[in-house]
């Protein structure tokens, strides 16, 4: 059976994501006098978003749409956050900041290095939500994203699908301990063991450097030639497993499906050494992360905003190439 362009949650609906939060309302909320001050003075806040990790492929789209939030919502946004998955280093860059933001939106390097800040940074009076990689330990008023563990979930069946249920996979992530890409596993192994002819055979932590992602893909494949399928969980090991694929003319032998609409990704799906990729609208992301804490600031309630799960195949990646 053909795969169908999916659209599993479409950016607009309003849903739980991860862990279903109460609704939040300012005035449940102690906003410190600072802050109090400059909305009565109609002055514009500095609200500061801080992605886990600044130098990937991936940060742009979300910087984006932080500009927009901001032009739009007239205030003062920033995207900040360490390069290269740094806890300690997201952590200290957000502490020197305290007395200045107005609100913070973060996406965490570690859930548990990153629920006490965000906690300290709500006692403070500064209103926190989350996005892109959730923080449901924390206090956190909401969150702005994909539901990771269900987007791994349904890239796992992508790949089961592809590969009619059988045949032996490898996993690949460029930071295997971060909170998002545990989720995103979690999810993926979950729809792969509904499967009793797929056998994942190991997860492979590629870092962050794209030639050594490659490299680290091609060595496991070299080593594992009997390899059906890749599965990547984000943006930038998918583009690398696509070109193994190609360089290696093995569409027909080695399935991938991964994350992400980066260029080479959409390329290599047009040419059907990718099966499948999933979006997860990352400029949406940028712009909800800000605008969730205009909203709230504003007086208006906020929950938890789905921004959805895109399948595209070589069927419908036309779609995103006309835009």
């Amino acid at each position: 059976m053909k795969l169908k362009h999916i659209l599993l949650a479409t950016a607009l609906c309003l849903v739980p994501v991860q862990q279903a939060a109460a609704e939040s309302k300012l005035a449940d909320f102690p906003l410190a006098e600072r802050i109090k001050a400059k909305v009565d003075a109609g002055q514009p806040l500095d609200i500061y978003v801080s992605y886990h990790d600044v130098s990937n492929e991936f940060a742009p789209f979300m910087k984006a749409g932080v500009a927009r939030a901001a032009t739009e919502g007239k205030v003062n946004a920033n995207f900040i956050g360490p390069v290269g998955a740094d806890a300690d280093g997201q952590i200290s860059e957000i502490e020197t900041l305290m007395g200045k933001m107005d609100g913070l939106a973060i996406s965490s390097v570690s859930t548990d290095a990153l629920a006490p800040l965000i906690d300290r940074v709500l006692a403070a009076g500064i209103p926190v939500v989350t996005f892109n990689t959730d923080n449901p330990d924390s206090k956190r008023l909401a969150f702005a994203g994909q539901d990771l563990v269900q987007s791994g979930r349904e890239a796992g069946a992508l790949m089961a699908k592809v590969l009619n249920g059988k045949g032996k996979v490898i996993i690949t992530t460029i930071d295997a301990a971060a909170q998002w890409s545990v989720d995103r596993e979690k999810g993926a192994r979950e729809a792969l063991q509904k499967e009793s002819g797929i056998e994942v055979v190991q997860t492979l932590n590629t870092g962050t450097d794209p030639q050594k992602i490659y490299s680290a893909i091609e060595n496991a494949m070299l080593a594992k030639p009997d390899i059906d399928g890749i599965l990547s969980l984000e943006c930038c090991s998918t583009p690398a497993a696509g070109t193994r694929v190609e360089r290696n003319k093995a569409a027909d032998k080695v399935k991938v499906v991964g994350f992400d609409l980066l260029d080479q990704t959409v390329q290599l799906v047009e040419s059907g050494n990718i099966q499948a990729t999933i979006d997860q609208a990352p400029e949406r992301q940028g712009f909800e992360a800000v605008n969730l804490i205009v909203k709230f600031v504003k007086g208006e309630t906020i929950d938890n905003l789905d921004t959805g799960v895109g399948v595209y195949t070589k069927e419908n990646i036309g779609e995103v190439t006309k835009k």
